[in-house]
């Protein structure tokens, strides 16, 4: 249970810390921090599926699969922004 207790302190540390960081960031920035936030999303998708490969008990099987869901959530939502951002910089003639 203590190991649990630990997760969701960490895991509410770095969400407090990575929401004062993000929320400064000038819009000029967005799409290179879009694009690691991607990698860092992929790693906890690895992560999250290392976990199901050990015998777990239930709650941190759902941890897991909360894990999984929200970081593959992540991952293509931040490619789908980075794509239409990416198209905004396209010339009118290759886009047709």
């Amino acid at each position: 249970m203590s190991n649990i207790l630990l997760m969701l302190a960490v895991f509410l540390g770095a969400f407090l810390i990575g929401y004062a960081l993000i929320s400064r960031v000038p819009p000029l920035l967005h799409t290179p921090l879009m694009s690691m936030t991607n990698a860092i999303s992929a790693i906890t998708i690895l992560g999250a599926v290392l976990l199901f490969a050990q015998p777990t008990s239930p709650v941190e099987k759902v941890l897991g699969g909360i894990a999984i869901f929200t970081a593959t959530f992540n991952v293509v939502g931040g490619f789908a922004v980075t794509d239409r951002m990416l198209r905004l910089f396209r010339s009118r003639e290759r886009q047709s």
